[in-house]
């Protein structure tokens, strides 16, 4: 039984980790109404996310090789330093930073206080309002190469907040760069390579941290939703970039804000607990 609820889990990480609103959330919300009735833990999050995130990783390869490769290059001066590829990897570098000092200063609470499903609820809402608004008032004209340190900075607290489960790690940093002007797919692509280095760095800190049992679930029934979530995570970052080249993010503003309505009312009613 608990394989099988691994899996839904796996699923449900696999689709909503690139989409605006919140895999932590759902894994988070989805627990409470699986058979155990528990959240599945932070750990068992940040080890599925290692399948999600390579998926990135196959979807952008050949972008991936290519900034590393020029950034080295670059260090080695065979390179100019304000190469394209070269600067996306200083940038990806410097967006990162926010993330994991938050992360070790406040791990505690990201694991505790920071998981309260009413935190959670309020999230939803809130940064699916932020969303709408960023989508409807951004420029939209700056591209990709057009990204600058500060910037790159500003991003990588945007993508902190994501610590908090309802926030959402793509949510979070797309929103920052339609605030910034920035197009969508240019907002969305800088996001997702941007997650690269802490989902990693996250994810096999808690595996190793974690080794043989990750809250409810044994570690080969997280790793089999790891597996599950990468194949599931493809399909998605395809639909995802195709979606917003043409269309907003309207309809992912109008879930978040009813998902969040709902738990609201299902924890002021005392259906489900905090």
């Amino acid at each position: 039984m608990h394989l099988l609820e691994a899996l839904i889990l796996g699923v449900v990480q696999g689709l909503t980790e690139f989409l605006p609103i919140s895999s932590s959330a759902h894994l988070r919300i989805l627990g409470v109404f699986l058979p155990e009735a528990t959240d599945p833990g932070a750990a068992f999050t940040a080890i599925t996310q290692i399948g999600t995130e390579a998926a990135v990783v196959v979807f952008f390869w050949k972008d991936i090789v290519r900034i590393i490769t020029q950034w080295f290059r670059s260090l080695a001066g065979k390179a100019p330093r304000n190469d394209p590829d070269a600067r996306m990897g200083w940038l990806i570098i410097i967006g990162s930073i926010p993330i994991v000092v938050l992360g070790l200063l406040f791990q505690d609470q990201i694991e505790t206080v920071f998981r309260s499903m009413w935190i959670v609820a309020i999230m939803l809402i809130v940064f699916g309002l932020l969303l709408g608004v960023a989508d409807h008032v951004g420029a939209k004209r700056r591209k990709l190469d057009q990204i600058t340190y500060p910037h790159g900075i500003a991003y990588g607290f945007a993508q902190a907040l994501s610590l908090v489960p309802g926030v959402s790690r793509s949510g979070g940093t797309i929103t920052m760069g339609l605030f910034l002007g920035y197009e969508r797919a240019a907002a969305a692509r800088y996001a997702f390579l941007l997650a690269i280095p802490a989902v990693f760095g996250s994810g096999f800190y808690q595996l190793f941290k974690n080794w043989g049992q990750t809250s409810i679930f044994t570690m080969g029934e997280t790793f089999a939703a790891t597996v599950i979530a990468f194949f599931v995570a493809l399909g998605v970052i395809a639909f995802f970039m195709s979606w917003i080249s043409k269309r907003s993010f309207l309809p992912f503003v109008i879930y978040r804000v009813l998902l969040g309505t709902t738990l609201l009312i299902l924890l002021a009613t005392g259906v489900i607990a905090a």
